[in-house]
């Protein structure tokens, strides 16, 4: 007891002495802008494509696809962080003889290349990644360096919720315990267990559904519907049952946290002012406690990562993890490496404060408000004033909510089950870019028109497979044999990657778009009839800069109208009577007048179908 009250003492001191705001943005900031690609595709030139096929057939991107030319040309697109998606190991199907390494079990593999979300070896990357898989690590690590030296920053995956239903630690650094090693299996629950149990019982693989067959039911010697494992481990997303259903995450089982099967947490919690403590205090508060044994081990994971040189992590499913693991997770990075980049998968609106301020997670996904939202303005269901309480909603946290048109696991904008046609995003693109201080991510192949249209295997069409071997053809277009040049690409496709570099090296060079945000929608939906709800416009300033953003998601009629400026604005700006030429500063294409007189201020706008304008006020 007096252990616990000597800690309480300890984090209200801390607390009155840290209640600075870790929403301040850092002095002289720059947008973030990350590049997510898949690993394994990105330097992939086979285009076979065929459905289940192997490697052999379909081909396989390794580390040095990522050549100095390759990254050279994505920092020109104006990107500052790459997120390599599927670095640690995962399961896959095939023998790696040259390490000692037999292939997983395809009755819990999705796929042939394996879900880089059912992790196998901590310690080590993928070795389809490699080469020479006798040196995978050592490639990888030439890899960030490589970056480094095109001056940006690596972010790889952590999957903290969940591992490989075979997972393998054979390149455990010395002291380390591979997970379950030291489990009590008689046990359903156990504070430092690892897993989570059903004694007694063994495992059984589900009952396959619409005829999926593993490995589109090729042959393999360990494709008999059966895997071993006694007593069975409950699995990723939480079922309980020893023969998971079909949709369940089979592939993996769940990491226990301490948190027992009704709920309760098996550790000390956070007070209520853990919210306003900052990374020291949050950091002194888990010392010398004892906490699950799972903490430890992720803290040591990413620990290691760290040591290598990788500059952050992208946290899958994030909220199914306790809020008190990332501020003991995230508190023991920061104090080593302040400026790691830590980025959590929460699709719980309501969860975003809690993982933000007590988790001290750096930015969260923004998917289910604004995503969604641009999403439904897209397919044409939606309305631009829906975005309005979205960016109000979401202002206190602003700076920590990634914004993303696509990723891995959402629909190609240019798929027909999403947009059907890539140009049609542009105009989201710009909001998205440029509405909040937030990074904006964009994932490979989006810049070129990317469809996800192949028929992969596990993976389906409208998404770009991360289960199989596969190539990804606009993105191949634009690689052009190692090149990376787009000498494939059409007029069309290259104007449109030119587009998303002027949008993303405007962002990255505009001191404006890390300042304050005012919204004119409502202002001129109320003033103007010519102004629809097709339209968005917004102002963003700073000390330097002054920019309104107009924006036209229609996609057959022109904006012709009055952009009219809000009282607000123009007493913020301290507007003076008289008429200036304004330019567009994004795309260099367009000047119009802002007229300011005793009645207000208003610029004349035209703007085509999906075009967007930026023009700076002096």
């Amino acid at each position: 007891m007096k252990k616990v009250a000597f800690f309480l003492v300890l984090t209200l001191v801390l607390m009155s002495c840290s209640q600075k705001s870790e929403d301040t943005i850092p002095m002289n900031p720059k947008k973030i802008v990350v590049y997510q690609v898949f690993t394994r595709l990105f330097g992939n030139t086979n285009t076979s494509n065929i459905p289940w096929g192997t490697k052999e057939q379909n081909g396989v991107g390794k580390f040095n696809d990522f050549t100095d030319t390759a990254l050279a040309e994505i920092k020109k697109l104006g990107v500052s962080h790459i997120w390599y998606t599927g670095v640690p190991h995962h399961g896959v199907i095939g023998d790696f003889p040259e390490i000692g390494l037999t292939s997983d079990d395809p009755d819990v593999i999705k796929g042939r290349a394996g879900s880089p979300y059912a992790v196998r070896d901590y310690y080590q990357v993928n070795p389809d990644l490699a080469v020479d898989v006798t040196r995978r690590m050592e490639e990888f690590e030439a890899l960030i360096a490589r970056t480094h030296q095109q001056g940006m920053q690596v972010i790889i995956d952590i999957v903290p919720n969940h591992v490989s239903r075979h997972y393998e630690g054979k390149n455990n650094p010395a002291g380390v315990l591979d997970f379950g090693a030291k489990d009590d299996t008689n046990l359903v629950y156990t504070r430092n267990n690892n897993f989570y149990y059903l004694p007694g019982e063994a495992f059984q693989v589900p009952t396959s559904k619409n005829g999926y067959q593993p490995l589109g039911g090729g042959n393999h010697p360990l494709s008999d519907g059966k895997f071993e494992e006694f007593p069975a481990k409950w699995t990723g997303n939480g079922s309980r049952l020893a023969q998971p259903d079909f949709y369940d995450w089979y592939e993996t089982v769940k990491i226990n946290y301490g948190v027992s099967p009704d709920g309760i947490k098996d550790y000390v919690t956070l007070p209520e002012e853990a919210s306003i403590l900052d990374i020291q205090a949050h950091h002194a508060f888990w010392q010398e406690k004892e906490v699950p044994d799972s903490w430890i081990k992720f803290k040591d994971i990413t620990q290691f990562w760290l040591a290598k040189g990788v500059d952050g992590f992208r946290f899958d499913m994030a909220e199914m993890v306790p809020v008190e693991f990332w501020s003991y997770l995230n508190s023991h990075i920061k104090v080593k490496y302040p400026d790691a980049f830590l980025l959590a998968e929460v699709y719980n609106p309501s969860l975003y404060r809690d993982y933000i301020h007590k988790g001290k997670m750096d930015y969260l996904y923004d998917k289910v408000e604004l995503y969604d939202t641009l999403k439904h303005i897209l397919q044409g269901h939606g309305s631009t004033d829906n975005l309005v309480p979205i960016l109000e909603g979401l202002s206190d946290i602003e700076h920590h909510m990634l914004h993303f048109l696509e990723n891995h696991d959402e629909q190609r904008i240019a798929s027909p089950e999403f947009a059907g046609n890539p140009w049609k995003a542009l105009p989201a693109m710009v909001v998205s870019a440029t509405s909040t201080t937030a990074p904006t991510m964009i994932y490979f192949g989006q810049e070129v028109g990317e469809p996800g249209a192949e028929m992969a295997g596990f993976g389906q069409p409208s998404r770009t497979s991360i289960f199989d071997y596969i190539g990804v053809p606009q993105h191949q277009k634009w690689m052009n044999g190692g090149k990376f040049d787009g000498g494939q690409l059409s007029d069309n496709e290259k104007a449109l990657r030119n587009y998303y570099s002027e949008v993303l090296n405007f962002t990255r060079n505009s001191p404006a778009l890390m300042g304050a945000y005012l919204d004119l929608h409502i202002h001129n939906r109320k003033l103007n009839p010519d102004y629809s709800d097709k339209a968005f416009a917004f102002a963003r300033w700073d000390e330097k800069q002054k920019l309104l953003v107009v924006t036209n998601f229609d996609a057959t009629r022109s904006v012709r109208t009055v952009l009219h400026l809000s009282p607000e604005l123009l007493k913020v700006w301290n507007l003076k009577p008289g008429t200036q030429e304004l330019k567009e500063g994004m795309f260099g294409k367009k000047t119009t007048q802002l007229r300011v007189d005793e009645k207000g201020a208003q610029i004349d706008l035209v703007l085509g179908p999906w075009e967007s304008a930026v023009f700076e006020v002096n």
